[in-house]
């Protein structure tokens, strides 16, 4: 068997994961911004506030560096997540001239039902998995998703 034949179904492979992806990441757009859109923001809000809920309170210039959003357009989004009270700009601890942005928690636990039917879906999926391939979904997921992040911080330089 010649390499081009042996790599043909790998490369094949590669691109049904690669498209996959491109797809799972649409239909994420769409969702956040239908989510997002029933919560009077738009989905960059939202998933900014994710930044914030998983990594703790930050500066307005750490989530522009995070987000890959430009420090312009993070005071509006502070602004919009605040209203709504999903976030509060809080006194920096160890720095009187900055403040930090925190998350709410309250604003996600009135927002969980709106997530009811996509968890119960992607639950339901999972039944069709054991943990073996639980394990290795799990871990492209995660190293897509920070490969994803690093393409955006690249963008942004």
């Amino acid at each position: 068997m010649s390499t081009a034949e042996s790599e043909s179904p790998r490369a094949d492979l590669v691109q049904q994961v690669l498209t996959a992806g491109r797809t799972l990441s649409t239909a994420a757009v769409l969702f956040h911004t239908a989510l997002a859109a029933k919560q009077g923001l738009i989905a960059s809000d939202l998933k900014a506030l994710d930044l914030i809920a998983r990594n703790g309170p930050m500066t307005a210039g750490q989530l522009s560096e995070q987000s890959g959003l430009a420090p312009a357009s993070i005071t509006g989004l502070v602004g919009r997540l605040e209203a709504k009270g999903a976030a509060r700009r809080v006194p920096h601890p160890g720095d009187g001239r900055k403040v930090l942005i925190e998350f709410n928690p309250q604003f996600a636990q009135d927002s969980l039902p709106l997530y009811d039917n996509l968890v119960r879906l992607l639950s339901d999926q999972c039944d069709d998995y054991d943990d073996a391939q639980l394990e290795v979904i799990a871990g492209y997921l995660t190293e897509a998703a920070a490969r994803q992040l690093d393409a955006t911080r690249m963008l942004a330089d």
